[in-house]
């Protein structure tokens, strides 16, 4: 196909109307929205930023601690020359499957330098960040480069697919689903394989993307395939004539990019699905209430968290809240620019997220219809039957930015035309920027979002912070009471302010239960685990029978315990009564209460 032929399959070429002349502007207006981009970024993290010794983002649960850690073992294990897919300083000894928790080893381990001498939590707000402001500016670039001519108009695309309200939502505690900058430059690949541009060369680019992508989030990745496929196909069904001529070349790049980036991962995910401490699936079963999709989040200048909350899984999966003026604005725009290809290919992408999104069944504000949702038809499917499926409905995010930046770009060109009108002309003082402008805050400025939360982090334990642990600890684990887990993780972050000197028994992870390897958050609970559990959640004393004493033991040998540690608790007495008859009597050292178990029977047979 000859080379001016296919330039014509540029998707510019199909936004018919918008004029050549654009606003192209130059390299200081990128800097400028990259700048813009940053600070509102730093904005929504301005809390976090001003104390990055106590600052905790408190609405985000446990995940702020479990993700520190990540970024602190993983950093540890580049120093000391270890490998990174798998750590036992949780969990011990049967450790962690890094590569099955989405440990974002391809930032992590670039990142160690930042970990090692500035502290996990700085690389958290970095990661955050710059991920919220290099996805904006990953998708600006895309929308200048191949959509649109105005660079305000990219601006606006771009603004949206990095800062939507669920994208905000995760930025509470995901950054594998705010670090999403990967993504435009792998769909920038495709486009430039779909135009037949040097299949080999991007296909390799495509591979080397892939790959990294799979190291910073493998659920954004899958996610964002589904939704290429269905924009593809549709795409296709418009432009036949163009999808037979780019077959050829895509293909190529296609296959070449899967068997570089197949050579790049394939250990790391036979790690993930074969290696220790892997998982067979992770059980989720939560859609979207489709009354979400027209409500606002929680961290949106008109958001209400308590009436998000009714619609959602939590703070950090508010995945559906667009709010209804950009609902409606978005059905306006694809019933007014229909007849381009990008656009109904758009419109259909949403769509099938959107139904996608609702999970099993389908709800309407809070009222089960009894109708089955189309994801059946995905779940038990492999991959698949591990996703949180009301996190497809971030894939509607970049569909309506595409719709509001093609839009934008009309409307300015439709501007420069009006002006062109001749003195006296009914259409010269028509205010087509003005009325934009004004749908465009009506949409954008309820969803504008707001500084995230943030809380003090309580003290951490002498014991830890100034060394007290290291009598105690010879090459065993240390189990605080009550074990970390999904409800109560801060023992991670006392392990990094000790500078990962000892592991910990149990912790805040996804591993293995039963037979079936079944994953769960958290260790695989055993009786004295539980046990403390219950005490420390009903602050009562249970009878200690002589099989409890023996489970115990039977744990800390499991353990490989060398140290048991009562930090302050709202029921420490009774803990401690609980441990005092397991174990026999414990010691106060600085803040804490410890229980040397090295010797204790069972433990020291190990």
């Amino acid at each position: 196909m000859p080379v001016a032929e296919r330039q014509r399959i540029d998707p510019r070429a199909l936004v018919r109307g918008i004029s050549l002349r654009g606003l192209r502007g130059g390299r200081a207006v990128d800097w400028w929205v990259g700048a813009l981009f940053l600070g509102l970024a730093f904005w929504l993290y301005k809390d976090l930023w001003a104390d990055l010794d106590r600052a905790y983002l408190v609405n985000g649960g446990q995940d702020q601690n479990m993700w520190e850690w990540f970024f602190d073992a993983t950093a540890d294990a580049v120093r000391n020359f270890r490998d990174p897919l798998v750590s036992d300083l949780q969990n011990h000894p049967l450790g962690v499957n890094m590569m099955a928790n989405t440990a974002m080893l391809g930032l992590g381990i670039p990142l160690t330098p930042v970990t090692l001498l500035f502290g996990p939590t700085t690389t958290w707000a970095l990661v955050l960040t710059g991920g919220l402001a290099g996805t904006a500016f990953a998708w600006y670039r895309l929308l200048a480069r191949r959509l649109v001519r105005a660079k305000p108009a990219a601006a606006v695309g771009g603004a949206l697919c990095g800062f939507a309200p669920p994208i905000v939502s995760h930025a509470n505690a995901h950054p594998n689903f705010v670090v999403l900058f990967m993504i435009p430059p792998i769909i920038e690949l495709l486009i430039r394989l779909w135009q037949g541009e040097r299949p080999i060369r991007n296909g390799v680019l495509l591979g080397l993307s892939i790959a990294f992508q799979i190291f910073i989030g493998e659920e954004p990745l899958l996610f964002a395939a589904v939704g290429l496929v269905v924009f593809g196909i549709v795409y296709a069904l418009n432009a036949p004539g163009a999808a037979r001529a780019a077959a050829r070349p895509l293909g190529t790049g296609l296959v070449i990019g899967a068997a570089v980036s197949l050579v790049l991962v394939a250990y790391p995910l036979w790690v993930q699905f074969f290696g220790p401490q892997h998982y067979s699936t992770l059980d989720h079963e939560s859609g979207n209430d489709l009354a979400a999709f027209t409500a606002y989040a929680s961290d949106s200048l008109g958001g209400d968290r308590a009436g998000a909350a009714v619609l959602s899984e939590g703070t950090t999966e508010e995945n559906a809240f667009f709010g209804w003026p950009l609902v409606i604005l978005a059905v306006f725009l694809v019933a007014w620019l229909r007849r381009l290809a990008v656009v109904r290919a758009a419109a259909v992408t949403a769509a099938v997220a959107a139904l996608l999104s609702l999970g099993l069944d389908i709800v309407v504000d809070h009222d089960d219809t009894g109708l089955p949702g189309p994801w059946r038809v995905l779940n038990e499917l492999p991959l698949f039957e591990s996703i949180l499926e009301s996190r497809f409905a971030l894939v509607c995010v970049p569909a309506v930015a595409v719709l509001l930046a093609l839009a934008t770009d009309r409307v300015l060109d439709s501007a420069r035309s009006v002006r062109a009108v001749p003195e006296g002309h009914p259409g010269r003082g028509v205010p087509v920027r003005l009325v934009w402008a004004a749908a465009l805050t009506m949409a954008l400025l309820p969803i504008l979002p707001t500084p995230l939360d943030v809380r003090d982090r309580p003290p951490v334990p002498k014991f830890f912070a100034d060394g007290g642990w290291r009598p105690y600890v010879d090459d065993g684990s240390v189990v605080v009471v009550p074990l970390p887990s999904v409800g109560d993780a801060a023992a991670l972050h006392w392990q990094s302010v000790a500078e990962l000197g000892f592991p910990l028994a149990e912790g805040y992870f996804v591993g293995p239960w039963g037979p079936d390897r079944i994953g769960v958050y958290g260790a695989d609970y055993s009786p004295t685990s539980a046990l403390l559990g219950r005490v420390a959640a009903e602050g009562t004393v249970p009878e200690i029978t002589e099989d409890r004493r023996r489970e115990a033991r039977a744990d800390l040998a499991r353990w490989r315990a060398d140290v048991v540690v009562l930090p302050a608790h709202r029921h420490r007495a009774e803990l401690a009564d609980t441990l005092t008859a397991l174990l026999g009597p414990g010691r106060q050292v600085a803040d804490v209460q410890v229980w040397d178990v090295r010797n204790v029977d069972g433990a020291a047979a190990r």
